[in-house]
């Protein structure tokens, strides 16, 4: 037999109540943020340092010592400006207490609207879809670099270790089939977590085997300008590997598009002050790493840096630490990969489920349970086009299977519209700033500027992309 006691609340007690209630939650009524300016530079070294930094070393080789260095810094410089102008645009009005924008769209659409939201959704969502092949490309390329390292090390570096990554990519591709059928992958909070610690793993591996062959003495040969025409490359070929290396450069530094979304987690008030604060320290530890990475590697191999340092086979010994870095990256992008996809599915089947509201295919959720922990539902349309969106990417991957000249394309998609453009047009409109001004002639300028640079960039990769077809053949070259 149990007994309820009912105690008396005063009303003092009520009120206490009701105002620890609301010191629990946000202007906007969601749980109070909690974030700091330190929690925030974590994301933003997490976010930006990623397969980016395996090209770091090739871009060096292209541009050499003085065009290399003068580029990594000049677009950490361009990122941590534009930064901090997209942060002043997380509020719409009072910087203190005006409306929250949650998502770069919606800080898009409440500054800009129009047309304008039309293209940054394009951008946005093109980009996902590259990077969806990109990291299916890095992915196959790691797998098929552990089976040679080993291959290297038992036989020789002689013996023909070549394998076909066709295989690789079909592989990654099937494993991604199924995950993206997880329909509440957000909530998997610890493979973000996981995906971060292997990026660290594997780049740091990378800038100490870099150190290690330094300090042992074994470099290659180095120039200010770079690889030399008429020895490495082409006149031609010269041209359109720099432009090709600033589109690598620029895929690197690239977070822009998640930087409202992790200012979101900032405690109130002046959070665009806290995130200004957070972004100097991201990007100047990332700046450091870079330079660490990409100096590193051009020291160690010279104009002969591979495309990917982890994978060009630059490095031989010892194998099991190029396993290991390898094997890190495979389970980045494990998770990357639908991280940077389930955005794209979610708007899709948002507009399909709003044109289609009493489908039976949209709304039929069939459970499937795989034991008492675990189990997931599919319905007819999301186990279709999901499965259909992988199967195309895979298929664009086996087709142009190309490191560097696909990370440049999606540097140069990125860059000039996310982490430039748009941040520059919604502070414009935002403060208001007088047309024909000095500021306004200075923002207007940089953005052209760094248009032409992702034009250029983007035109290389393409190019790229062009020759390497001549010399490719899907399912039977090897690698």
């Amino acid at each position: 037999m149990s007994m309820e006691i009912d105690i008396p609340v005063t009303a003092a007690a009520r009120r206490d109540m009701e105002a620890n209630r609301e010191e629990a939650l946000d202007d906007d009524g969601l749980p109070r943020r909690t974030g700091t300016v330190w929690t925030a530079s974590a994301h933003i070294i997490t976010a930006v340092i990623g397969s980016g930094v395996l090209s770091l070393a090739w871009a060096m080789a292209q541009l050499g010592w003085a065009a290399g260095s003068v580029s990594l810094v000049l677009f950490s410089v361009i990122t941590l400006y534009t930064s901090s102008l997209l942060a002043d645009c997380y509020r719409t009005g009072d910087p203190c207490n005006g409306t929250r924008n949650y998502t770069y769209m919606a800080a898009v659409k409440s500054n800009l609207g129009g047309t304008k939201l039309w293209l940054c959704g394009l951008s946005q969502y093109v980009n996902l879809f590259g990077v969806s092949i990109g990291y299916t490309i890095t992915a196959s390329l790691s797998l098929a670099a552990i089976v040679k390292s080993n291959c290297y090390h038992w036989k020789g570096r002689e013996a023909d270790c070549s394998v076909p990554t066709s295989l690789f990519m079909v592989g990654f591709g099937m494993v991604q089939i199924f995950m993206s059928q997880l329909q509440n992958f957000h909530k998997l909070w610890w493979l973000s977590i996981v995906a971060a610690l292997m990026s660290f793993c594997y780049s740091f591996i990378g800038v100490g085997l870099s150190a290690k062959s330094v300090i042992s003495g074994e470099i290659g040969e180095t120039s200010i300008t770079g690889t030399v025409v008429g020895v490495d490359v082409t006149a031609a070929e010269k041209i359109w590997k720099s432009f090709q290396a600033l589109g690598n450069i620029a895929f690197a530094y690239s977070y822009s598009l998640i930087l409202i979304e992790i200012q979101d987690t900032l405690r109130s008030p002046a959070e665009n002050k806290v995130m200004k604060r957070a972004t100097v320290v991201g990007v100047a530890v990332t700046t450091v790493f870079y330079i660490l990475c990409g100096c590193l590697g051009y020291v160690a191999f010279g104009n002969k840096a591979p495309g990917n340092m982890l994978t060009g086979f630059g490095f031989y010994e010892p194998f099991w630490l190029i396993d290991i870095a390898n094997i890190c990256i495979v389970v980045h992008l494990l998770g990357a990969y639908q991280v940077f996809s389930q955005p794209l599915f979610a708007v899709i089947e948002l507009r399909i489920a709003q044109w289609f509201p009493n489908s039976n295919l949209l709304n039929h959720e069939r459970p499937i349970v795989i034991n008492n922990r675990l189990g997931f539902s599919v319905n007819g349309f999301r186990l279709a086009w999901r499965t259909g969106f992988v199967i195309t990417s895979t298929t664009l991957a086996i087709i142009m299977p190309f490191f560097n000249e696909v990370l440049a394309f999606l540097g140069a998609l990125g860059f000039w519209p996310l982490t430039v453009y748009f941040p520059i047009e919604m502070y414009i409109a935002q403060k208001g700033v007088a047309r024909f001004s000095t500021e306004w002639v200075f923002l207007k300028c940089l953005s052209f500027v760094c248009f032409l640079i992702s034009v250029i960039a983007a035109c290389a990769s393409i190019q790229g992309v062009i020759a390497s077809l001549k010399h490719f053949s899907p399912f039977h070259t090897r690698f």
